[in-house]
């Protein structure tokens, strides 16, 4: 499937520190599928204009039902900002009702290592998939 390249939408401050956000999505149905695609463009276009955003990929594995997401920010703050605004909000509480399973991510890089590589990234996000199941595992006992 379509990989949207790594776009970077404002210039890295030289010898500063990015905040990372990796992503794992995975719709209920395959009939969700082109419902969450069209609105992950939506959201893809808010961030190639968001104040603080680094870079950014998507991934998207349409016959899986699976969305990556892959971003570098100025801090946690621009991130959360972007998160809180719309059309990203919107999106965001609109789908989760589609959503079966997702993982969040989140490290600090020099910004001299970005763009991230997705095999680094997927990495992490097996890692905390693992993690957070763990952590319900004996929450639930």
């Amino acid at each position: 499937m379509p990989t949207l390249p790594w776009v970077k939408p404002n210039p890295a401050r030289p010898h500063t520190t990015a905040f990372v956000m990796a992503s794992r999505f995975e719709v209920r149905s395959l009939k969700d599928v082109p419902r969450f695609f069209l609105k992950s463009l939506s959201a893809w276009g808010q961030v190639r204009k968001a104040p603080g955003a680094l870079g950014a990929s998507l991934e998207a594995q349409l016959a899986k039902g699976v969305f990556f997401t892959l971003s570098a920010w100025e801090d946690r703050d621009a991130l959360y900002a972007y998160a809180r605004a719309e059309p990203h909000k919107s999106i965001m509480a609109g789908l989760r009702s589609t959503m079966r399973e997702s993982t969040f991510t989140f490290w600090e890089t020099p910004v001299e290592r970005l763009p991230i590589d997705w095999k680094d990234a997927k990495r992490r996000i097996d890692d905390q998939a693992r993690a957070d199941a763990a952590d319900s595992g004996s929450t639930a006992r």
